[in-house]
């Protein structure tokens, strides 16, 4: 039995010793490190909530559930001692807030809970972090040094890149996140996709583009939750998520800031692609802390078909 032990411990890999033996440098690394942390407390939290609204809107008009306020909360009062963060801007608030002593490194921007209307369904949700070497209103291209995301779902999984590729962690029984997959990459070309959007407020370009998938036999794999979608995209090594640019809704529905910027940034690291139909997202510019846009992201191929029946005339 001892000997099992010491054969398995000489080979995990936790998540600090990851971040050094890949040359993150140490400010961040203790960052993420810590970010990593709060998921924890996250998570326990949700383990602990009774599903009730909290009884009013966040800013842009969504029921906030008590627990995004929780997650929002615990995440904030994290990073305000980290000694690392300037500013904070999160999905549940309405204007950055400075948490540090204004002479911080980074700025980090979060997206708590995403997915928390799926709580009462069980289903997984997750947290969204970017970290952002200077003001978050310019392009992601340049003020991102690093993304994660954090899964709470049948495991606890924590994926993060700091510009030296992507890679996955499983929070163990004894409570470290442990390596599971290091340099993950996607194929060209994968076989799911999971389509945002009722089908009925669908652009004729779109639908069309859907079409070709299903015609060419990808697997429809859908939850509602962005973090798990992109997720299984990534763990499958490949396929598409979208949400479009409905008839309604032109900028589609996810936010640039808090979901889209992140993912782009650990997606491309593992060598797929993210656009809005037109453009790299992380070449677009935030205005404001609401903006949206359409999004493809995912394996090469299917992005780049997307841009295809979007550019047709």
């Amino acid at each position: 039995m001892g000997e099992g032990i010491s054969d398995y411990t000489r080979f995990v890999v936790d998540l600090r010793r990851h971040m050094w033996m890949a040359g993150v440098e140490m400010e961040l690394r203790r960052l993420i490190w810590q970010i990593a942390v709060t998921g924890k407390y996250i998570s326990a939290k949700i383990h602990e909530s009774n599903r009730k609204l909290a009884g009013y809107k966040n800013l842009y008009g969504e029921e906030q559930l008590s627990l995004d306020r929780s997650a929002d909360e615990i995440l904030k009062n994290q990073l305000q001692y980290s000694g690392f963060v300037r500013e904070y801007a999160s999905e549940e608030r309405d204007a950055v807030i400075q948490i540090g002593k204004g002479e911080e490194k980074y700025f980090v921007t979060a997206d708590p809970l995403d997915g928390s209307s799926l709580v009462d369904t069980n289903l997984s949700i997750g947290t969204i972090i970017g970290i952002h070497k200077e003001s978050v209103f310019t392009r992601g291209r340049d003020s991102m040094v690093a993304a994660l995301y954090i899964t709470y779902g049948p495991l606890i999984t924590m994926v993060y890149s700091a510009g030296k590729g992507t890679h996955e962690f499983v929070l163990n029984r004894e409570g470290e996140y442990v390596l599971s997959q290091e340099h993950i990459m996607l194929e060209e070309r994968g076989s799911i996709y999971s389509p945002g959007g009722l089908r009925k407020d669908y652009t004729k370009k779109h639908l069309k583009y859907l079409e070709y998938l299903e015609a060419a036999g990808y697997k429809l794999r859908y939850s509602g939750g962005f973090v798990p979608d992109i997720n299984q995209v990534l763990i499958k090594r490949g396929g598409v998520f979208t949400y479009p640019a409905l008839m309604k809704s032109p900028r589609g529905k996810l936010r640039l800031l808090f979901e889209l910027q992140p993912m782009a940034f650990i997606i491309e690291e593992a060598g797929g692609i993210a656009t809005d139909g037109e453009d790299e997202i992380l070449s677009l510019r935030v205005q404001d802390l609401e903006q949206r846009c359409p999004i493809y992201i995912g394996s090469r191929f299917e992005v780049e078909k997307a841009m295809e029946f979007l550019a047709a005339n």
